[in-house]
């Protein structure tokens, strides 16, 4: 059984780190993007969208903490600190500015490697509810981006996990198209509702009995999207709605 794989993007400058990290990380099976700088750090998150951010504070253009603020200003998506500085201050300086956790150096290979187990973990969970998901006779595990039907393995791109992690996390709500756009794609995306069309055209190729008549991406008009899994189904037909 195949597997996507988790993107992940490292900030850090140093040669002798990002070696290690590509052996480590790299053995897992985890696609690896890599930025030197803190301008490149926040160009390359922008445009690759990584499921997982690992950046060291001492940068040679500017501190770590920059590029954390900046991509938490846009995207919820986990970020650990790979750092030598330890002070408790330092710490709670990274924390505060967005940081979900922080790694001293040197540090070990196995707790590097649970650290990124566990962020990927709560990019995708959100609730319990969310980490697997149920349309129909599809079954979709978010964590794992493993996607089965009735006829065998359905691939979905990274990018197609990401609309689908949005959407479960307000399953049953309606999610603006601002909101998708900003989250998947970016800030500078935001406005950009012609291409997050054309998108839900082909995802709803991919899941959806009759695409043409969408049961569970379906389209608010003027507002956004709804993700309706099994679940809200049960919840809303007994209303008398109708999809």
């Amino acid at each position: 059984m195949t597997q996507t794989m988790h993107q992940i993007l490292i900030v850090e400058d140093e040669p002798a780190i990002c070696n290690v990290l590509h052996v480590l990380l790299g053995k897992q099976g985890y696609k690896l993007i890599e930025a030197g700088t803190a301008a490149r750090g926040e160009i390359e998150a922008r445009s690759h969208k990584p499921d997982l951010l690992l950046v060291d504070l001492g940068l040679p253009d500017a501190d770590g903490l920059t590029v954390i603020r900046q991509v938490r200003a846009w995207s919820p998506m986990p970020i650990i600190v790979l750092s030598a500085r330890t002070m408790e201050e330092q710490k709670i300086a990274a924390l505060d500015a967005g940081a979900d956790d922080y790694i001293t150096k040197p540090f070990s290979a196995p707790e590097l490697l649970a650290r990124v187990r566990a962020g990927l973990r709560r990019n995708v969970r959100g609730s319990e509810q969310t980490h697997l998901l149920q349309l129909g006779p599809l079954h979709i595990d978010l964590a794992n981006r493993q996607t089965r039907g009735p006829q065998g393995e359905i691939h979905l791109t990274p990018v197609e996990y990401r609309v689908l992690e949005c959407l479960a996390r307000q399953a049953g709500m309606v999610v603006r198209q601002r909101q998708l756009l900003r989250e998947v794609w970016g800030p500078d995306k935001a406005d950009d509702a012609r291409s997050l069309r054309v998108f839900m055209k082909t995802l709803r190729a991919k899941l959806e009995p009759d695409p043409r008549r969408p049961r569970y991406l379906v389209t608010e008009t003027g507002l956004g999207y709804r993700l309706c899994t099994n679940e809200a189904a049960q919840v809303e037909e007994p209303a008398g709605l109708t999809s």
